[in-house]
C-alpha cells in the first residue's frame, strides 16, 4: 500500500468545514405509520431522480405539541424502505433523542450543542463594511443530465436545463429555453425568490424548500411563466 509522502511530513489529513446544505424536512403532522409510508413511496415515485438516496431530517415537533407517540425504530424503516437516508431529528422529546443517538441520528434541535452555538446572534465586528451582494451566476451552455448547478445569488441560464439535472439557487433563477430538470430557487428559506422560464416542462420546481413534482402542475408548453410563493404554496403564472 503506498502512502502520501505529504502525511510523512507531518501534513494534516483533513480539514473540518462548516457550510450550508439544502436538506428535505419530513414534518410530521400524523403518527399512522402506515399513512406515512403511503405518502413517501408515492413522493419518491413521483421524483426518483430527486428524493431517490436523499438525505433527510425528521422533524417530530408537531407530533410531541398534540403529545402524539411514534415508534422512531419504525419511521426510520420506512424511511430508508423507500430509498431516503435520515440524518437528524429535530423537536424531539428527551427519550426520542436518546434514541435517535443510538440509532446513529444526531440531534439538530436548539438544545444541541453545536446547533445552540450556530443559533447563538453574532455581534457585527466594529465599523464593519456591508457585505457585497452574492454575484449573479450566468450559464449559457446547456445543463446536462446529471449536472447540478448552484449559485449563491441570482442563476441565470441562457440555455436549456435538460431531464436529470438541477439548477439550484439560493435567489432567482431565470432560465431562458426549455426547463426540463428540476429547479429550485431561494435555497434555504428565501421566500421572496422566484423562478422564470421560457417553457416549463420540469420534473420538480421549489421555493424555500415548498416542493412541486410534475404530475402536480401544469403550465402551457412553449410560454414563459414565472413561479412564486403565495401562503406556502406555488403559484405559476403566465407572463
Amino acid at each position: 500500500m503506498s502512502t502520501d509522502p505529504r502525511q510523512l511530513q507531518g501534513a494534516p489529513a483533513l480539514e473540518i468545514k462548516t457550510s450550508t446544505f439544502s436538506v428535505p424536512t419530513l414534518l410530521l403532522a400524523s403518527n399512522n405509520l402506515e399513512a406515512i409510508g403511503q405518502q413517501l413511496l408515492q413522493t419518491v415515485e413521483k421524483a426518483p431522480d430527486f428524493f431517490t438516496h436523499s438525505p433527510v431530517v425528521l422533524d417530530v415537533q408537531a407530533l410531541n405539541n398534540r403529545r402524539l407517540p411514534i415508534d422512531l425504530k419504525k419511521l426510520c424503516r420506512l424511511v430508508r424502505d423507500v430509498g431516503m437516508f435520515p440524518i437528524g431529528i429535530r423537536g424531539g422529546n428527551e427519550e426520542q433523542n436518546a434514541l435517535a443517538l443510538k440509532l446513529a441520528i444526531p440531534n439538530y434541535s436548539t438544545h444541541h450543542p453545536v446547533a445552540a452555538e450556530l443559533a447563538k446572534p453574532k455581534a457585527a465586528p466594529p465599523q464593519a463594511a456591508p457585505a457585497p451582494s452574492p454575484a449573479v451566476k450566468l450559464l449559457t451552455l446547456p445543463v446536462r443530465s446529471g449536472q447540478r448547478i448552484y449559485a449563491e445569488g441570482d442563476l441565470i441560464v441562457l440555455a436549456p436545463v435538460s431531464a436529470g439535472a438541477e439548477v439550484i439557487a439560493e435567489g432567482n433563477i431565470h432560465i431562458y429555453s426549455t426547463l426540463r430538470g428540476r429547479a429550485l430557487a431561494g435555497v434555504p428559506n428565501n421566500t421572496d425568490a422566484r423562478i422564470f422560464c421560457s417553457d416549463l416542462q420540469a420534473e420538480l420546481i421549489s421555493i424555500a424548500g415548498n416542493y412541486q413534482v410534475s404530475s402536480n402542475f401544469s403550465a402551457p408548453k412553449g410560454k414563459p411563466v414565472q413561479i412564486y410563493l403565495q401562503e406556502q404554496s406555488l403559484i405559476i403564472k403566465d407572463i
